[in-house]
């Protein structure tokens, strides 16, 4: 059967984020590694994308943003594992990876307190534009951009927790 809806895809992950993804510190040994995500059928007016990871259940009031990332080219239909590592440069130039709300560029691992398993909401976004805005944007502010540039988006929602 093909899918004609905008899917967001992860070879990396299944319900549950996988050990590499979680923080190395805070109580973690992970590999601080961004997953590798891919996408199918994004609107044909398509003129970038973006990704975001968000733990959604963070004891913040508004959530925990582990990856802000935009105006992937609209030809791209995936990033690979790590690519959330700035210093490795395996986005395509042009592509911005902004502030996660530890203050800094790139991917953060997760590293959920302990307690009931956290929700990690993992978004592509399509876009009918690139977004004006660099990497000191907060993720509050690229969100709100975001709002205005959407043509559709998909997610995945896995499940990370503190054993």
């Amino acid at each position: 059967m093909t899918t004609t809806t905008f899917t967001l895809k992860s070879n990396d992950l299944g319900g549950q984020l996988a050990p590499e993804q979680y923080a190395n510190g805070m109580g973690f040994t992970g590999q601080n590694l961004s997953p590798q995500l891919y996408w199918e059928n994004p609107p044909k007016e398509t003129k970038a994308f973006a990704l975001t990871i968000q733990d959604l259940d963070a004891p913040t009031g508004s959530g925990f943003w582990h990856w802000v990332v935009f105006n992937i080219p609209a030809h791209i239909n995936e990033v690979p594992s790590g690519a959330g590592d700035p210093a490795k440069n395996l986005l395509p130039e042009g592509v911005i990876q902004s502030n996660t709300d530890m203050g800094t560029p790139g991917y953060v691992g997760a590293a959920p307190p302990e307690g009931p398993a956290h929700r990690y909401q993992i978004t592509v976004y399509a876009l009918n534009t690139n977004l004006q805005l660099d990497s000191n944007a907060t993720p509050a502010f690229v969100g709100f951009n975001l709002h205005f540039a959407t043509l559709a988006k998909a997610s995945l929602l896995v499940y990370g927790q503190k054993h």
